[in-house]
């Protein structure tokens, strides 16, 4: 047989088909992550039309939000150990068709019950989907330069995806029908599955593990208890033993499963994926980064519709500046800035940029303008969100064992998850505060009314600015100085950092 090496011209257009390949790969991935992402504000717009189709409570429509939540946040964790164990195209590919085929459900709902049944498996099928997207994408990038790339595009659509479905919805709902937020995922899923089979190459797993049964029942219960007792802060007082007893609880079954990690043989989320000093503060990061942007993405969309009086589909345009300047420095802080300076000097920048934005906005009143008062503080909050979530995303991963790529993919996706859930809870419930405390020996004309939503909206501000500040304190603490080792492998070292 004939051993010697290929022409060099065969071999050249050989990397050239992998890494044409690679980057198919990331628009599959991209694709399905945006599907995930877009059902966390999509449906919120076409609520009240929903609501009125359907004929459910006000009480009741928490739960079209809540249900998904509640489902995917607990289940992250063991989804991500699936696509360790089953291999990560398998679980990627049920994801997706599952995932579209409960959206058509909840779509098609002709009562209140099915839709929230749609939810929940929404939620369900998400959590097999999302992390396992995420370990497609740190395993399928080894090259620095690529792994750069990509994770700046897949961290702007981590970061600009709330905005994006904003405008969907706003869209979708105005033109078509409140069925649409939802039917809109079939269609997104069809080429994320056409895509998927054609280029996601199946891994092969070996030495299968078993599954931590124990510590999948610990974690599910505890996360399910933490985002249903911050959810339950937004109709309940925060003494009431719905949201005090399930957080309390929560906070017991996850030390429990934290303990249980240690003993366990095959441990659901090894606590080698958590140790490293760098992937600690990107899974923190990512945490406070939800929280705070929910200031902006909920809060700034009451601002623009009820004292602006924007159309669903304006307020979506809206966002559109800050999703394009996201988008910019996503790609600059992960290709140019992180690999040459390393996180410790940019990410602080961007959580300090993305709460002088939040101070900025404190000022926006009812003679406030889009152009002149909303636009700045929007860009420049962009800006500063593209210099975090893309890098702490990467490091996150980075240095990451492949046998442990899906759980710690899963930790990142359940941070964001838990992350926003804490922070809408929180603003929603102080900013109830703040408006009725204005409200409080005031004659409730509309103009007092007015005035105290204005106090609500800029209470949520303050501490959502409050949150980024916290965590430019933590990045600059927490992570190493120096340029970090990006790349990926089957070592479970430490990243190496290059002074």
């Amino acid at each position: 047989m004939d051993r010697s090496p290929a022409p060099t011209g065969t071999s050249a257009a050989t990397r050239e088909k992998s890494a044409n390949h690679r980057w198919w790969v990331l628009g599959v991935i991209a694709l399905a992550q945006l599907m995930v992402v877009l059902d966390a504000t999509i449906v919120n717009i076409a609520l009240p039309s929903a609501q009125k189709a359907l004929e459910f409570s006000d009480g009741n429509r928490q739960w079209v939000v809540t249900a998904y939540a509640l489902s995917f946040g607990s289940l992250l964790l063991l989804g991500g150990r699936l696509a360790d164990l089953l291999g990560r195209k398998t679980v990627f590919l049920t994801g997706v068709v599952g995932f579209a085929g409960a959206s058509a459900l909840a779509g098609a709902a002709q009562n209140f019950e099915v839709l929230v049944t749609g939810r929940v498996l929404q939620g369900v099928f998400g959590a097999l989907l999302a992390p396992a997207a995420l370990a497609l994408l740190n395993t399928t990038f080894t090259d620095a330069k690529e792994r750069a790339r990509a994770f700046g595009i897949y961290g702007a659509i981590a970061g600009a995806g709330g905005g994006i479905g904003l405008l969907l919805g706003g869209v979708l709902t105005e033109h078509l029908s409140w069925r649409w937020t939802l039917y809109v995922n079939l269609i997104i899923a069809v080429f994320a599955l056409i895509g998927g089979f054609v280029f996601l190459s199946r891994s092969t797993v070996k030495d299968r593990p078993k599954l931590d049964l124990p510590g999948t029942l610990l974690a599910s219960a505890g996360l399910f208890g933490l985002v249903y007792g911050f959810s339950n802060a937004e109709t309940h007082d925060w003494s009431s033993p719905m949201t005090w007893g399930f957080l309390s609880g929560a906070a017991v079954v996850l030390a429990v499963f934290a303990w249980w990690q240690t003993r366990s043989s095959h441990p659901l989320l090894p606590l080698r994926v958590l140790a490293d000093r760098d992937r600690g503060a990107s899974f923190i990061l990512v945490a406070i980064s939800s929280m705070g942007m929910f200031g902006v993405f909920l809060f700034l969309t009451y601002y623009l519709q009820a004292s602006l009086g924007f159309t669903p589909v304006k307020t979506g345009l809206a966002f559109l500046p800050m999703i394009g300047a996201l988008m910019v420095t996503a790609q600059l802080s992960t290709n140019l800035l992180l690999p040459r300076v390393g996180p410790r000097p940019i990410v602080p920048v961007g959580l300090l940029m993305a709460s002088g934005g939040l101070v900025w906005m404190t000022g926006l009143d009812l003679s406030s303008t889009y152009a002149a008062n909303v636009l700045p503080p929007l860009i420049l909050m962009g800006l500063g969100l593209g210099l975090v979530m893309p890098p702490a995303m990467s490091l996150a991963t980075s240095r990451i064992a492949v046998k442990d790529a899906g759980a710690g993919s899963a930790a990142v996706n359940t941070m964001q998850q838990v992350g926003g859930a804490i922070g809408t809870a929180l603003l929603n419930t102080l900013a109830a505060s703040a408006a009725t405390s204005y409200l409080e020996g005031r004659k409730p004309s509309p103009g007092v009314l007015a005035q105290a939503q204005l106090e609500s909206y800029s209470t949520a501000y303050w501490w959502s600015a409050g949150f980024f500040a916290a965590g430019a304190i933590i990045a600059a603490l927490m992570y190493r100085s120096g340029r970090p080792d990006l790349s990926t492998g089957d070592g479970e070292s430490a990243p190496t950092v290059h002074m």
